[in-house]
């Protein structure tokens, strides 16, 4: 056999493999993680709510350029489904809701700014 496949020339033990590979390893953790936060306007929504702990949807739509009312209202509500984002209804008229970030969106702003280090660093790949 004169293939050059990596799994037959690194002999790995399949136990080994699923830690990686397996429906709760490593892979699948980062893809869930990745999916959390991809999208065009979700950084940015984040990143917002990093330095303001609380933001009303109307300052956020003022302060992220060309985002329009129903992506943010999109992209808020996903985020609020993966559980970054927690949205405060004060049960008033005129409706007044603000977002925050949740423990878990807030665990993600070391794991952002490495990532933006990173970037700098390897930028000219």
């Amino acid at each position: 056999m004169n293939e050059a496949i990596t799994h037959l020339k690194v002999p790995v033990k399949p136990e080994e493999k699923d830690v990686c590979l397996g429906p709760d390893g490593s892979v699948a953790h980062v893809t869930r993680a990745l999916r959390m936060i991809s999208g065009r306007w979700k950084l940015p929504i984040l990143f917002r709510l990093f330095a303001d702990p609380s933001m009303r949807t109307s300052q956020l739509l003022r302060d992220i350029p060309g985002i329009s009312q129903k992506m943010l209202t999109q992209h808020l509500r996903e985020l609020e489904n993966d559980g970054l984002v927690l949205k405060i209804d004060f049960q008033r008229q005129p409706p007044h809701v603000e977002y925050r970030l949740t423990d878990a969106g807030h665990g993600l702003l070391p794991i952002l700014i490495s990532v933006r280090e990173f970037s700098r660093r390897h930028g000219d790949i």
